[in-house]
């Protein structure tokens, strides 16, 4: 799982501005889940590419990505290692400038 954290943790940063605000928060949505939700407040992603992004090598094109360097495989291999271990990924942006927020949901360990 800390491939997960580090992917979803670089692209934050990489996708925010000079001193970016990133944001982790831990929830318990139910009794047999639990959260990760990354929040940064950085180019944010168009409505249209939230679901796109988690796909192998893609990355969204506009101006602000084509500076940052990067293969389009970290969310692929967010969602990919979530889902292995039960889970699910998404990811909620209010559009251009207004940040993303990744979030990750694991089913909680039951004794």
């Amino acid at each position: 799982m800390s491939a997960v954290l580090s992917n979803i943790l670089d692209n934050a940063v990489k996708y925010s501005p000079r001193d970016p605000q990133i944001r982790v928060d831990v929830v318990t949505p139910d009794l047999k889940h639990v959260q990760i939700k990354v929040q940064d407040h950085g180019i944010g992603i168009p409505s249209g590419e939230l679901k796109r992004v988690f796909k192998r090598f893609y990355r969204v094109l506009s101006p602000a990505t084509q500076q940052v360097k990067g293969s389009g495989l970290g969310l692929f291999i967010v969602r990919a290692i979530t889902h292995r271990h039960g889970g699910r990924t998404w990811a909620e942006s209010e559009g251009a400038g207004k940040g993303t927020t990744v979030t990750i949901e694991l089913p909680r360990y039951q004794q």
